[in-house]
Order: structure tokens, then sequence, then C-alpha cells
């Protein structure tokens, strides 16, 4: 209550923008800044849910690149889409058309759903897109070398590097990710402890700030 016996107007949840390339760790932030109480809303995981069996993005999927893209589960032949947008960017742009209004709405839902609790975007993309970089208050970059990446990529993944380093090279720079950021953690050789104790100092400082 204010002076005059009215109501504050509550404050809006803090929205944290969270981005890094490829084998950068930012699944593991993402889990400690879970730890920490943030609601979390992996773009990732809803992007792959509309491309599931049944999902919403298919039939406009189905129409743009063909039924061959479709594979026998009825799901997106993720592979297979993967190898032609990484040379092609008119296609590259077409399936960003269907797929980022989607993945936009849904995250919307979700983090409505999350009342006043701070709320983590997990954005692969947050770079490249404006609306994303407007739509949260701070951007959490999480950063490593290149070599690391790939090193990491190829052995969690089973991937070649040549296939590594084509997503990264579909990536924005690192220097572009930094150049956004309000924080950066270098996750080069940090442990799953040094981590977390790089990610709990922000969540406080950016809790208690002005927004």
């Amino acid at each position: 209550m204010d002076g005059l016996g009215l109501s504050a107007t509550p404050r809006r949840p803090l929205a944290i923008g969270l981005t890094g390339g490829i084998g950068s760790g930012k699944s593991t932030v993402a889990r400690c800044l879970v730890d920490c109480g943030a609601r979390l809303v992996d773009t990732d995981a809803i992007a792959r849910s509309l491309t599931l069996p049944g999902g919403a993005a298919l039939p406009a999927l189905a129409a743009a690149f063909g039924v061959d893209f479709i594979g026998a589960d009825g799901g997106l032949d993720r592979d297979r889409l993967r190898d032609i947008v990484f040379t092609d960017p008119a296609a590259k742009a077409q399936l960003e058309a269907i797929l980022h209004p989607l993945i936009g709405a849904e995250a919307s839902r979700q983090a409505q759903g999350h009342g006043a609790h701070p709320v983590v975007f997990d954005v692969p993309l947050l770079v490249e897109s404006s609306p994303w970089r407007r739509r949260v208050d701070r951007v959490l970059v999480v950063d490593c070398a290149e070599s690391t990446q790939v090193e990491r990529v190829m052995r969690r993944s089973g991937w070649t590097e040549d296939a590594v380093r084509r997503v990264i090279a579909q990536q924005a720079r690192r220097d572009a990710r930094r150049a956004i950021a309000d924080a950066v953690i270098f996750n080069q050789d940090l442990s799953l402890d040094a981590l977390a104790g790089e990610v709990r100092p922000l969540w406080v400082l950016w809790n208690n700030a002005p927004k």
C-alpha cells in the first residue's frame, strides 16, 4: 500500500534472455538458474515439440519442403532438413518463417503460466532476433573457445568435427553475442560448482535491481 492507501502496481517478473553457442554450456547454466528459483522457457524444446508427430508446425513444413521431409514416424526428419538449411539460405529463412512465430507464441504462453516468478528464456538465436532482445530485461551470454565447443559436441553427440563446425558457422559470432550481453560467463574450464558460483551472484544482483 502507498501513503494514500492505494495498492502499488506489482512489478513485472524479471525476464532473462540466456544464449550461447552450441557446446558452450548454456543448458547447464539454465539448470543453475532454475536451481536459483527461475522458471525456464526452453525455445529449443519448444521447436522440437512443434516438429514431433502431431506437432503444430508439421502441416506448414510439409507444404513448404515436401512430404519427403516427414519421417516414417510422422515427425520431421530433422537431420535431412538440417542438411538443406545449412547450404540454402532461402530454405533456412523459410524454415524460420514457419517456426519462429509458433515458438514465440508458445514461449509467451509458458511464461504467463509462471506467475510472478522470474523467467529465463533459453534462446539460441537471441542475437539474431531483435524481438527477443526487446522482450527480455537482461541478456546472459555463455561463452567458450570454439575449439572447446567442437570438442564438447563431438564427445556428447558423436558428430564429426565438420558437422559441428557447420552448425557453429550458422550461429552468431562470439563477439556479436558478447556485444549485446549484460553479463558473460566464460565457461572454459569451470567445474559445475564454479559455474554455479558465477551464476548465483548475477541472479541476486538482477533480482534486486530495477528493470
